[in-house]
């Protein structure tokens, strides 16, 4: 039974974090339904030739046409990377990531639930020098999944859990976008590169002498977002740059950046993400047979998300727990960290993202493998998830008020 008690603010907003999160995790899983039964209907034309159709954004001399599915995967992810990249900010100076002592443990789980499902895909595809790019498709989470998944439990999930899993995923997120920047880059042209640099010194400089206007900022980075998407650098990184730009605080004791982070989680919970799962989404069935599940890229990514992630995440807490480096949290029990674990490999909007990056300039066979794999492998993850999750946090009774 428990008890009623007064919340600090910083548990008051982390529960607010994982609702709006948790909400977004199912009309996330709504869009990605939604495609993948339209792909395979008779309007799957109308589908494809949507997303196929081009969208040009002219000022003077200056042009983007692209079709409405780049606009979404290097445009509205952006915004979403921006977010990301807030909200990254904001834990290393004033959140879980503030002191070394709440980084060790979460940081060392998300450093094994990255290697070993690359690991596992790298085995898989190690003689297709072609697939072997996609490497970094299992190592990403879904946090609005994730939270989703653990928000079906209620009040039975205890907070330290859910923390521990929400740092987890910080990482998992600088981990994403340092292996975008690093490994799925294309030619680079150092003329926009430069453009680009001298943005991103703009927003540095006014981050020095204090200016607060968000509108800076923003105007600042649509020039890094266009300068980024010239260079070979994938165009989502901008998001990323800017937002640490963003101060912390004003002279006046506000927060820029958490007035920020907080209008932007609704649009990109609500809007954004889902509309990407609908545009990523639609994995048309036709011609798929068992022997689809036995391509390598597709097993690779199976495997890395359902069992590298808790093998990884596990394994590498419980060296770190033996050796005396940390202690698991109170109420994280191990059979509750086994469940998080599964639900860490829940991939799907990064894994399709990097997925995308992988093999986009691979054969169709390669689009249709990894989007198989990464919906088979998080859904075996889910499904996993849930099943130790409800077997270890006990009965929803007992947490009655």
């Amino acid at each position: 039974m428990r008890t009623a008690g007064k919340s600090s603010p910083l548990s008051s907003a982390i529960r607010e974090f994982i609702e709006l999160e948790s909400a977004g995790g199912l009309l996330l899983l709504a869009a990605a339904v939604a495609a993948v039964l339209i792909a395979n209907s008779p309007l799957s034309w109308l589908y494809g030739a949507l997303l196929d159709t081009t969208v040009a954004v002219q000022v003077g001399a200056l042009a983007i046409s692209k079709p409405l599915l780049l606009w979404v995967n290097d445009g509205l992810m952006a915004v979403f990377f921006f977010l990301i990249g807030l909200e990254v900010k904001r834990e290393f100076l004033e959140g879980e990531l503030s002191t070394p002592a709440q980084i060790v443990l979460p940081g060392v789980g998300a450093l094994g639930g990255m290697a070993v499902p690359a690991a596992i895909y790298a085995a898989f595809n190690w003689n297709d020098p072609v697939a072997l790019d996609g490497w970094g498709i299992p190592v990403a989470t879904d946090i609005a999944f994730a939270l989703a998944l653990l928000g079906l439990f209620g009040r039975r999930v205890p907070l330290p859990l859910k923390v521990f899993l929400l740092t987890l995923a910080i990482f998992d997120d600088l981990a994403a976008i340092l292996i975008i920047a690093i490994f799925y880059s294309g030619d680079l042209s150092w003329t926009a590169l430069a453009v680009g640099a001298a943005a991103l010194a703009g927003g540095v400089a006014l981050n020095r002498l204090g200016v607060t206007n968000v509108t800076a900022y923003v105007l600042i980075g649509i020039a890094l977002w266009i300068a980024v998407l010239n260079s070979g650098v994938h165009a989502t990184l901008a998001g990323v740059l800017i937002a640490l730009c963003i101060p912390m605080r004003a002279a006046d004791g506000r927060s820029p950046l958490r007035g920020l982070e907080h209008d932007l989680h609704v649009p990109v919970a609500f809007a954004i993400l889902p509309l990407f799962a609908f545009a990523n989404a639609g994995l048309s069935l036709s011609g798929f047979t068992i022997d689809s599940l036995m391509d390598p890229v597709t097993l690779g990514i199976i495997a890395g998300l359902f069992l590298g992630k808790p093998i990884g995440i596990v394994g590498s807490v419980g060296v770190a727990v033996l050796s005396g480096w940390v202690k698991l949290p109170p109420e994280v029990t191990w059979a509750r960290l086994v469940g998080v674990s599964f639900a860490c490999g829940i991939g799907f909007t990064m894994s399709l993202f990097i997925a995308g990056l992988a093999f986009e300039h691979g054969s169709g066979d390669y689009f249709a493998a990894d989007r198989l794999g990464v919906v088979v492998g998080s859904l075996a993850a889910a499904i996993m998830a849930w099943l130790v999750l409800r077997a270890s946090l006990g009965s929803a009774d007992e947490f009655s008020s």
